[in-house]
């Protein structure tokens, strides 16, 4: 299962060695007020390459609002937010078929896709 909740439906969808990554949230009222900034503090606190822990990857990962936004406001249509990657090398997850990652969902992803993750 991809979709959370019921008020709130949350999708989540893409890859860290694909093209993008993205959410996609369903009941989000009309009207609230929604810009490009109201995410930077908590994507600066997450971002790789700069913490402890964190992937030594540069990214953006700048919010690209694709539909539910207009004029910095939510319109009532599902909010679908895209991260591009644009530092993918697909070869750095080579090991994690064989050896999965403490704290990451490789042994999870391969049991429910059956190695096709």
């Amino acid at each position: 299962m991809n979709t959370f909740g019921r008020i709130f439906r949350v999708q989540i969808f893409g890859e860290s060695h694909g093209e993008s990554v993205g959410v996609c949230v369903d009941g989000i009222p009309a009207g609230l007020p929604l810009k490009v900034e109201d995410f930077l503090e908590d994507i600066e606190r997450r971002k790789g390459g700069a913490q402890k822990g964190t992937t030594p990857r540069q990214e953006s990962d700048l919010p690209i609002f694709k539909s539910g936004v207009f004029n910095d406001c939510t319109t009532g249509a599902p909010l679908t937010i895209l991260f591009e990657n644009n530092n993918t090398r697909s070869a750095d997850y080579a090991k994690q078929r064989a050896i999965p990652r403490p704290g990451h969902a490789d042994f999870v992803a391969h049991q429910k896709f059956g190695g096709f993750e």
